[in-house]
């Protein structure tokens, strides 16, 4: 029983922590002052909500069953958003100093969380169908990550560009 117990408090942190990063995304997204920057977070609040929706599914069906949901299908992060959102247009509407880029830098940190506890109870679940699923939101999660990480190098290279912090 106390392999069910600990399956139910990974849940429960798992929930927690896309919560967190649902109300944190939504906020910074509001507050935005670029377009650019509004749809990134926006996307990432929606895709925090869709975290929300599946582990709470697994949650339910695990307290009944004491199993977890076989996962037929999940969503992949489209490479033609991807692109977009990386495009020029954000690079120029957000500067390395800005609020925007600082909740970069914080949603990274996000990131890498939800990586760490999907990757970790992925490597620990005996339960075949648990090990999937965490390891499905720890590369989704790696996804995102790689996302901001892409944006926040960029912004770091454009201020250092435009206050020549370049030796040569």
């Amino acid at each position: 029983m106390e392999a069910s117990n600990q399956a139910v408090n990974i849940l429960k942190t798992a929930i927690l922590l896309e919560r967190r990063g649902k109300a944190f995304y939504t906020q910074v997204a509001r507050q935005s002052e670029s377009k650019s920057a509004k749809r990134i977070f926006e996307m990432m609040a929606e895709e925090e909500d869709a975290h929300i929706d599946f582990l709470s599914r697994q949650f339910v069906h695990f307290e009944k069953t004491h199993e977890f949901l076989k996962i037929d299908e999940h969503q992949e992060v489209d490479d033609a958003d991807v692109v977009m959102i990386l495009s020029n247009e954000i690079k120029k509407e957000i500067s390395a100093a800005s609020f925007e880029a600082a909740a970069i830098s914080a949603a990274i940190d996000f990131e890498n969380r939800a990586i760490a506890v999907y990757s970790q109870r992925a490597e620990e679940a005996t339960d075949l169908n648990e090990k999937e699923m965490y390891q499905m939101l720890a590369d989704w999660e790696k996804s995102h990550h790689h996302l901001l990480h892409k944006l926040n190098e960029d912004l770091k290279e454009q201020i250092w560009n435009d206050n020549n912090f370049w030796p040569f």
